[in-house]
C-alpha cells in the first residue's frame, strides 16, 4: 500500500495564517465607513477572545520541555500586550465615533 502524504504541520498553520490575513483584508477595506464602529466592537471583541488564551499560555505549568513552556509564556505576553492595546485603542477610536453623533450642547 502507497502511504498517504503528510504535510508538515507548520507550512499547515503557516498557510492557514497567510489566507486569514488575506481574508482580514479584504473584509476590512470593503466595510463602509458607517460599519467601522461596529466593524471596532466585534474586533474588540476578537480580541477579548485573544486575552483568554494568551492568560493560558502564560499560565503554562510544564505541560512540554522547560525550553517550550519559556517561549510559549513569552509569546502569551506578547499577545496578551499586543491584544490589550488594541482593546483600549478600539474602545477609545469607537468612543470618540459615537460622540461625533452626539448634539452640541450650548
Amino acid at each position: 500500500m502507497a502511504e498517504a502524504a503528510q504535510i508538515d504541520p507548520f507550512v499547515f498553520r503557516l498557510a492557514i495564517f497567510v489566507l486569514a490575513i488575506f481574508v482580514g483584508y479584504y473584509v476590512v477595506w470593503s466595510v463602509t465607513p458607517a460599519l467601522h464602529t461596529p466593524l471596532m466592537s466585534v474586533t474588540n471583541a476578537i480580541s477579548s477572545v485573544i486575552v483568554v488564551g494568551a492568560l493560558l499560555a502564560v499560565a503554562v505549568e510544564g505541560v512540554e520541555a522547560a525550553e517550550t513552556a519559556g517561549m510559549s509564556r513569552w509569546l502569551g505576553f506578547g499577545a496578551l500586550v499586543l491584544a490589550s492595546v488594541n482593546i483600549f485603542g478600539g474602545f477609545l477610536v469607537t468612543q470618540r465615533m459615537l460622540a461625533m453623533y452626539k448634539k452640541k450642547q450650548r
